[in-house]
């Protein structure tokens, strides 16, 4: 991606103690010809100063060109991971016509490495709950209310409404949480629990999960309770997903999928190698990651059409 000027149309203020970059970003297809490609990256700290952890840049894209009452999409990075090394998809979210915000969240420990030789069947379900909406009802983790994603992604929108209003930041806002029935969520691993959660919890735009959940407890590797609760809120037309065949914990997330209700034509195999092999589990991250996505002979994403048919097919 080059560092460009902005265009005209686009006149945010910004105060460069905020350390936010502005760049033209280039959708995953090409680099848009109009130039109205526009992303963001905002640390945490810079939206609330007192932030001291889990701090790397929120990830924010949109394209100026497109106008209207559009969707926002939430991805929520997998375990460790930053907002910034799922772009791709993003951009390509963005030219789909969304306003996207990849939100760094506190991910640490994960629901992974904490549940599963939890004897609790719902030890997954509170640690959830108390990291995506501040609630206290566990102490299985340290997250405080103010680094919650709903607390995070709220003050996020609130300072990009104040840079520029007339983008409409403030619709995806109702009084002191997230507007989610204007908002798709979508994440990796960790983070596409933390947006099943969501969706079952709250009706939201659109549904797209990558290689997750697939919460579980005991020897016998059970699903988590609320997993088999269904889709909820979101009606299952809503709802898309995608995970490797080879990855480790394959058989539980086409479980989990099972459980959720997604419908089966809305659920993507993917098959192809990763284009980098990374750890224990390399192809987990492979659907989405940047760097172990798969690329075409002209350097696009080979699964451009799996996102495209998740962000785009009628609900």
């Amino acid at each position: 991606m080059l560092l460009l000027s902005m265009p005209k149309n686009l006149t945010f203020e910004i105060a460069s103690r905020l350390a936010i970059v502005f760049i033209i970003a280039a959708s995953a297809r090409a680099v848009d010809a109009q130039g109205t490609f526009v992303s963001l990256r905002i640390k945490p700290s810079a939206v609330d100063s007192t932030t001291t952890r889990f701090d790397e840049a929120h990830y924010v894209v949109l394209d100026t060109a497109k106008k209207g009452d559009l969707p926002l999409l939430l991805f929520l990075p997998g375990t460790g991971g930053r907002p910034l090394n799922t772009s791709d998809f993003a951009n390509e979210s963005a030219a789909d016509g969304y306003r996207v915000i990849g939100l760094e969240y506190v991910d640490e420990p994960a629901v992974a490495q904490i549940c599963p030789r939890n004897p609790s069947p719902d030890c997954s379900e509170k640690v959830r709950r108390k990291r995506i909406y501040g609630e206290g009802v566990t102490s299985l983790v340290d997250d405080r209310p103010e680094e919650s994603i709903e607390s995070r992604l709220v003050a996020l929108l609130r300072m990009l409404d104040r840079m520029q209003p007339s983008i409409g930041w403030s619709r995806y806002i109702d009084g002191t949480h997230p507007n989610w029935s204007r908002i798709a969520v979508s994440g990796l691993s960790q983070g596409a629990g933390m947006a099943a959660y969501i969706a079952q919890r709250t009706r939201v735009d659109r549904v797209i999960l990558f290689s997750s959940p697939w919460d579980n407890y005991g020897p016998r590797r059970t699903l988590a309770p609320w997993v088999t609760r269904g889709t909820g809120e979101t009606p299952a037309e809503r709802w898309f997903a995608a995970y490797h065949s080879k990855e480790a914990t394959a058989d539980i997330i086409a479980r989990a999928y099972r459980a959720l209700g997604i419908p089966s034509d809305h659920i993507h195999v993917l098959t192809l190698e990763p284009r980098v092999r990374n750890g224990a589990n390399p192809y987990h991250a492979s659907g989405v990651a940047n760097g172990s996505t798969p690329r075409n002979a002209n350097g696009t994403p080979a699964y451009l059409p799996d996102w495209d048919a998740m962000l785009r097919d009628a609900h």
